[in-house]
């Protein structure tokens, strides 16, 4: 029942502050003390030990009736407002504690979020209603930096990351297609050998998106010294308009063709022999996130809600954590 010290001043307990709200708002210490469940007498003790707590007489007592003193009757305005906050506190961490409630911040890299997402938004709303989803588009250091800072909970893109204290929570692997304009000798062939990109035209994405970095990984490790880059774009849909109108050859997740490529009639799909370049897409979370075992879940979920698309989809044993500095060369996944 004691208040606890800090900074040498002696603080009201909670029962003290419950017991004189309570008895400001009967003004009856019987009806005060079946209102919070208190025995009489200890609640008169409560209130007395808050008066020599504060040092002020909080209320008038007489053997007919109990008022509030002038103090008392600001100070029961104080009461209330700090056991309302309290409260809420409590009914924070209630929410808290209850899975896939309150907000999750997701981040999502451009060459994802538009043909992804419609997956995510669904199952969030089907299987996750209370969840407050909110989603930011942000190429892949922007997301690295936000999760970093704690501006974001979750991160959507590719990996691996090779990020101290990042766990990454595989969700699946997809292919790379090659695309074309009409008339271009590879257009809509299957086996194709990496050894093709070496000569062609490769339209590219902005300095700063990973597929760049992914594509010019790939053409590397098909023995292409360079690659030269006349013309750039800063989506995949300005970039597949591009080869459209002849100006080169792309290459395309599989995740994003469908939507992508349907939008003009002047292009073909060509696609790789086995095995065909690829790159693998993941949840990306802090090591020891607090809401780490509900991202599990989460990515679980996820990992069925994709098997319609044209995906490989992994399993748990396939999470990283890169515990220090690790490059990742010659992996064909650069991170900036």
């Amino acid at each position: 029942m004691a208040g606890t010290k800090t900074n040498g001043r002696r603080q009201p307990s909670l029962a003290q502050l419950r017991a004189f709200a309570a008895v400001a708002e009967h003004l009856h210490f019987r009806d005060a003390a079946a209102a919070i469940g208190m025995s009489q007498p200890a609640l008169s003790g409560a209130v007395s030990a808050l008066e020599e707590t504060l040092g002020v007489t909080l209320l008038e007592r007489t053997t007919r009736k109990v008022l509030l003193s002038p103090a008392g009757a600001r100070l029961a305005v104080r009461a209330k407002a700090v056991l309302d906050e309290v409260g809420a506190l409590m009914e924070e961490a209630e929410a808290v504690r209850a899975p896939f409630t309150g907000a999750l911040r997701l981040g999502v890299i451009p060459t994802v979020a538009p043909y992804l997402l419609p997956t995510v938004l669904r199952l969030v709303h089907d299987r996750y209603p209370d969840l407050d989803l909110q989603v930011h588009e942000e190429q892949t250091a922007n997301l690295l930096e936000g999760l970093a800072v704690g501006r974001l909970d979750l991160l959507l893109l590719a990996v691996p990351l090779g990020v101290p204290g990042i766990v990454e929570l595989p969700l699946f692997d997809e292919d790379f297609v090659l695309v074309t304009p009409l008339d271009h000798w590879l257009g809509g062939r299957e086996g194709i050998p990496r050894e093709a990109l070496r000569e062609l035209n490769l339209l590219l994405l902005d300095e700063g998106h990973c597929l760049r970095d992914q594509a010019l990984d790939i053409c590397r490790e098909a023995g292409r010294a360079d690659a030269p880059v006349t013309t750039t774009a800063a989506g995949l849909s300005t970039l597949v308009q591009l080869v459209a109108g002849g100006l080169g050859v792309t290459l395309l997740p599989r995740t994003a063709l469908r939507v992508e490529t349907t939008r003009s009639e002047e292009l073909l799909t060509g696609y790789f022999a086995d095995p065909a370049p690829t790159r693998r897409v993941a949840l990306a979370m802090r090591a020891g996130a607090a809401r780490g075992a509900e991202y599990e879940e989460l990515a679980d979920a996820l990992r069925e809600a994709l098997r319609p698309l044209p995906v490989r989809v992994l399993g748990r044993d396939d999470r990283t954590t890169t515990a220090g500095p690790s490059p990742v060369p010659g992996t064909g996944l650069r991170r900036l």
